[in-house]
């Protein structure tokens, strides 16, 4: 579909962060095409009443005609983020994809609503040099293939020194963070970009976290928490049952002041590079750890490493921009099968720094299933079954011994 496909006056729809990226993008866009520029901003998180009305106040200024604020933060945890809990999903046995696991939400309701308001052309913000390039495209490709994309600051190499004059010179509002650092925050936790980050070398001042600057200054005292799982799912916070979205928020808000979850990673992009990327994830951390721990006493050994060989293929399918494809699917029903027994309660001890499983119990508990305990009684087996346990277990290394000596039968 073409500029001229879509008429003079058909909207432009913007997916619109608030970050400098895409502030850039509302006039720019509208001098470019002459066309009216429709803001959508798709809140998976880290938003509150006060941030979404100062976004819609800094989408009219920059010039878009409407601004649009869709809450998909529970279909982001049913469609996405759960799985990502009952997968113990980390990226680099580090990251636990805080920022780039909501595109596959953000991109259906793109498509959605650029139906519903008659915009036939989408763009976003995305650079030729990211991930979320391909995630959206994908993603759009595969809901919605007539929609014309635009992606000027990929297309046309747009530095972020160059945003900031076009909106400084234009007196337009400038985002918080300008042009130093690149901040992108949602339910799962935030991710910092800077100079930072561009090398391999060297960290992040404390100035430029986000949730936890300042935590190691004075640091608090010891905290305790409680956090409930029914079937792998997170239900309950120091005995309070809440819905998966409130769970995460309040769990975020305690921990962020200790810095648990802050880290900063560095892996292959989609696009075949290495990158590197400041996070931070309280509760995402907490969550993976805890939940990683139910399942080590809810679980047989044998599920636990089918379902981590399938976990990590998941958590790459979905930071590359494949949620949509169905074998995304199949790995859910297995990982939601496996969660049947994963219901217990999580002890959490958070220090600056430092989270601490103290203990955990489940009524699915494996470890008071049996009668023996382990390096002190035996239970279901006698002294006589454990030594011919480990003599047949022996005989394959022996064999193997044997045969390289040559010895005969």
């Amino acid at each position: 579909m073409t500029h001229t496909q879509t008429g003079a006056g058909a909207p432009i729809l913007l997916a619109f962060s608030g970050g400098l990226d895409t502030s850039f993008l509302v006039p720019w866009l509208a001098e470019k095409y002459g066309r009216p520029v429709i803001t959508l901003t798709v809140d998976t998180g880290g938003l509150d009443a006060t941030d979404a009305r100062i976004l819609g106040e800094r989408a009219r200024a920059l010039g878009a005609v409407e601004h649009h604020l869709v809450d998909a933060r529970a279909d982001y945890f049913e469609q996405v983020l759960q799985y990502l809990i009952m997968g113990n999903v980390r990226r680099g046995q580090l990251y636990p994809l805080c920022v780039g696991a909501e595109r596959s939400v953000q991109a259906q309701i793109l498509a959605r609503e650029a139906v519903r308001l008659k915009a036939p052309t989408i763009a976003h913000g995305c650079t030729a040099a990211g991930n979320d390039q391909v995630r959206f495209e994908v993603a759009l490709r595969t809901l919605a293939p007539g929609l014309e994309q635009l992606a000027p600051v990929r297309d046309q190499s747009f530095k972020r020194a160059e945003q900031l004059k076009f909106l400084e010179e234009r007196g337009l509002p400038i985002p918080p963070y300008g042009a130093a650092y690149s901040v992108n925050r949602g339910l799962w936790g935030v991710t910092i970009g800077g100079q930072e980050t561009l090398t391999s070398g060297g960290s992040l001042p404390e100035s430029a976290w986000v949730l936890s600057s300042g935590a190691f200054d004075t640091p608090r005292p010891p905290l305790k928490l409680v956090i409930g799982f029914e079937k792998g799912r997170p239900a309950m916070l120091d005995g309070k049952r809440m819905d998966p979205v409130r769970l995460i928020t309040e769990l975020e808000s305690l921990a962020a002041p200790y810095a648990i979850g802050r880290g900063i990673h560095l892996g292959d992009t989609i696009i075949g590079t290495k990158g590197r990327v400041a996070f931070e994830a309280p509760a995402a951390e907490i969550l993976l750890t805890a939940h990683r721990e139910l399942e080590k006493l809810t679980l047989s050994a044998r599920q636990q490493r089918i379902k981590d060989s399938l976990a990590a293929p998941y958590g790459d399918y979905v930071h590359e921009g494949q949620h949509l494809d169905p074998v995304c699917r199949d790995i859910e029903a297995l990982l939601t099968s496996s969660q049947a027994r994963v219901t217990g309660a999580v002890h959490c001890l958070l220090r600056p720094g430092s989270l601490f499983i103290e203990g955990l119990d489940s009524p699915h508990s494996l470890m008071k299933a049996s009668r023996g305990v382990y390096g002190e009684a035996a239970g279901e087996w006698s002294p006589a079954d454990a030594l011919g346990f480990s003599r047949m277990v022996a005989l394959p290394a022996m064999f193997w011994s044997r045969a390289a000596a040559g010895e005969e039968q």
